[in-house]
């Protein structure tokens, strides 16, 4: 196996157009695990660890620039209040020192439907930026994750950095597994509420072949808060709403059967996760209206 240590980004990209089959490392969280059980076996890694600008973040006019490298424990620390639902799913994610070294980045590039940090990605529109010796492009979040641990980053591609704007209003995330901690989600929801675009974004992971969103119950919801003029007056929202718009988010789940949890299981929980995340939400909008 060939160990590849640039130091630059220039020299990464470079390294990846002469090595395309290389698999990037940066936390190893997850390639590391492969490499201990033999499911994998790359003749070349790229180690993009000595790369600066990949551990940076800054505003980019309305929004945010994470770089692929900044960790879930940088997330928790330096931007739980600019995005608290990406800090909250950050907070779940395995061990602390997992948290020390595990990035938002890796889990866009593993492109797993588990992926904790994945849903509040969605819920805000974030882009992906990917880069390649002939330049970089911008990717939706929901277009470069397109199935079960694909993505559409090419070959000679690495992902550089995500964007993504600041919460507009409270955000929610939460999920179920086998146990409290250190565990793989069964299911999982992220919640936001953007009261400038009157919008509430949804979205569900580990609940179908990628992370989803749930428009028709977005459309519900977003309806009855205009109807009502809710955005405006909050109030409490009635059971009868909550129920049905978990209802609706159960209808875009796609769950399946495996060794976690039945598909009917993940079905029900969703549901159950979506009442929970927008009572939680919407009671914290009505307390700082």
């Amino acid at each position: 196996m060939e160990l590849l240590q640039p130091d630059t980004l220039a020299e990464a990209l470079a390294a990846k157009r002469a090595h395309p089959d290389a698999v990037p490392i940066m936390g190893g969280t997850d390639l590391m695990v492969e490499l201990n059980f033999d499911r994998r076996r790359p003749g070349t890694v790229l180690d993009l660890g000595r790369i600066s600008e990949l551990h940076e973040w800054a505003a980019d006019g309305d929004r945010l620039r994470i770089g692929a490298g900044v960790t879930y424990a940088r997330v928790i620390a330096e931007l739980a209040d600019r995005l608290p639902g990406l800090a909250i799913a950050a907070r779940t994610v395995g061990s602390p020192q997992i948290r020390n070294r595990g990035t938002v980045g890796g889990n866009l590039a593993t492109s797993s439907p588990a992926g904790d940090g994945l849903p509040p990605l969605y819920v805000s529109d974030a882009q992906v930026e990917l880069a390649s010796s002939d330049g970089t492009r911008s990717v939706a979040v929901a277009d470069f994750i397109t199935g079960p641990k694909r993505n559409s980053l090419a070959p000679t591609e690495l992902i550089v950095s995500f964007t993504i704007p600041p919460a507009e209003g409270p955000q929610q995330y939460a999920k179920i597994g086998s146990r409290n901690a250190m565990v793989i989600a069964v299911a999982s929801l992220a919640l936001a509420v953007h009261p400038l675009q009157r919008r509430i974004g949804v979205g569900i992971g580990s609940a179908g072949p990628t992370p989803l969103r749930a428009p028709d119950a977005e459309r519900f919801v977003e309806g009855v808060l205009d109807e009502s003029g809710l955005w405006n007056s909050p109030t409490a929202l009635d059971r009868a709403i909550v129920k049905r718009f978990g209802e609706l988010v159960q209808q875009a789940a796609r769950p399946i059967d495996d060794v976690r949890g039945t598909a009917a299981y993940r079905r029900h929980a969703i549901g159950v996760l979506a009442s929970r995340t927008l009572t939680w939400a919407w009671d914290e909008y009505c307390a700082g209206a």
